[in-house]
């Protein structure tokens, strides 16, 4: 049975409550470089969090650890990348203290003075709820603060939802998931205390599915994944959970997105009685928190003037207009709670990966939406097919499409052109001077 959409138009003044030159949406790793890399050359530059942290998925979504930054010989989250992580180490925020592992509550603290001593003016619980078009340009967008709505007017917008938000309102196009539209699952990952991280190491077991096929046979658990991330050692005796997954999710649907925190959480006891009775070291486990953000893995992907796509990834591409070079592998999480979706999954996992030393260059056209003029996208939701999203998602790729999102943007407002009339050559040249890696490219 069909039912009718009720629809009503209503019509208000809204006030423009802040001019800028640039106005980046979403503060997660893509939106925090964006707007270090263009504040840092000297425009204005605003940027809006719907939640209470910078971060998003390292921070309020507890994911644990950062994927690599290097290809096991270059470094290639280079510039603001490597000064992110290196400033997270220095103040104890991670594990081991030259490691990748993350603590989360520093990161947010590394985060906010990053941003606050570049000059970014940055507000916490800030939706974008529509913006306005004009003549193929965003002039505004239209937010939602705790004392309601206003406008917030920019010559350059940077979307860095994740979701490809901003994009979509804008009216560029995109794709989603799979042929079917099915997207991966995700994980609402956890914070653990009370390990014995010595213990752990001994077994021989590590932190994974070693033992699950006899959890499953022993009715542990409600669904049949196979596919365990693992724990992440955070701290002498503390441990960050990627653990668990919210299958059929939708991460850009409200009512899917509410589902998946319900089954998530409903999920954890499963686990802990896993870790705690059949892998060593675990056995006084105690749960400290889930993450308050869900870690989606996957939604839109906006179309763009180029799509980075899976044959780039194994010719290790090149690019006129390369703004750096990533390496992760291709890693799509598994489609059910099966062994056939496991097989896979782990095929995929061990056969899509480079080689040490190896990496696939991204070009700038893949941060241009198509159909519009002043308008640029970075991190999970830039232009690529399906296989490349699941390599370049990660918060490493995240910082090197953010860096350059946000010097194209400052590039824009200083040149007064559009995000297709900036020199690529002068791109190039400003991100190697930030630190940004560039072997191809030559003065």
């Amino acid at each position: 049975m069909s039912h009718n959409k009720q629809v009503f138009s209503y019509k208000r003044d809204i006030e423009i409550k802040y001019e800028t030159d640039i106005l980046v949406v979403g503060g997660g790793p893509a939106g925090i470089s964006a707007a270090l890399a263009a504040a840092r050359h000297g425009v204005s530059v605003r940027l809006i969090e719907s939640h209470s942290a910078l971060g998003g998925m390292g921070t309020a979504g507890m994911v644990p650890v950062f994927m690599t930054f290097s290809d096991g010989v270059n470094f290639l989250a280079d510039g603001i990348g490597r000064e992110i992580l290196e400033a997270l180490q220095d103040a104890g925020g991670s594990y081991p203290p030259d490691g990748m592992g993350i603590k989360a509550e520093v990161l947010k603290r590394v985060y906010d003075e990053l941003l606050v001593f570049a000059g970014v003016d940055f507000t916490f619980h800030t939706q974008l709820v529509d913006v306005v078009m004009e003549n193929g340009h965003v002039s505004k967008g239209v937010c939602a603060g705790k004392n309601g709505l206003f406008a917030i007017k920019a010559k350059v917008f940077i979307d860095g939802t994740g979701d490809g938000i901003l994009a979509v309102m804008a009216g560029a196009p995109y794709e989603k998931g799979d042929e079917d539209g099915n997207m991966m699952p995700g994980t609402l990952c956890s914070l653990w205390a009370g390990i014995d991280w010595k213990k752990v190491r001994e077994s021989g077991f590590g932190t994974g599915n070693s033992k699950i096929e006899e959890a499953f046979k022993d009715g542990v658990f409600t669904l049949e994944d196979r596919h365990l991330p693992g724990m992440w050692q955070v701290g002498e005796t503390v441990g960050g959970g990627n653990i668990g997954h919210t299958f059929d999710m939708d991460g850009s649907d409200e009512v899917s997105l509410t589902e998946a925190y319900i089954w998530g959480r409903k999920s954890i006891p499963e686990y802990e009685k896993y870790y705690k009775d059949y892998l060593k070291g675990f056995e006084n486990m105690e749960l400290v928190a889930t993450g308050s953000l869900m870690g989606v893995r996957e939604t839109r992907r906006i179309i763009g003037d180029y799509i980075l796509n899976i044959d780039d990834f194994k010719n290790l591409s090149v690019f006129v207009d390369e703004i750096g070079r990533y390496s992760y592998p291709v890693d799509i999480h598994i489609a059910k709670p099966d062994k056939e979706s496991y097989e896979k999954f782990r095929e995929e996992f061990t056969t899509l990966r480079l080689k040490k030393g190896e990496s696939y260059g991204i070009p700038y056209r893949i941060l241009t939406p198509k159909g519009v003029k002043n308008l640029l996208v970075s991190g999970r939701c830039v232009s690529t097919d399906r296989s490349m999203q699941a390599s370049i998602r990660v918060m490493p790729g995240c910082y090197i499409t953010g860096q350059a999102a946000g010097m194209a943007a400052a590039l824009c407002v200083k040149g007064n052109t559009d995000t297709r009339g900036i020199s690529i050559p002068q791109l190039q040249t400003q991100l190697k001077a930030m630190g940004a890696f560039l072997p191809n490219f030559h003065e």
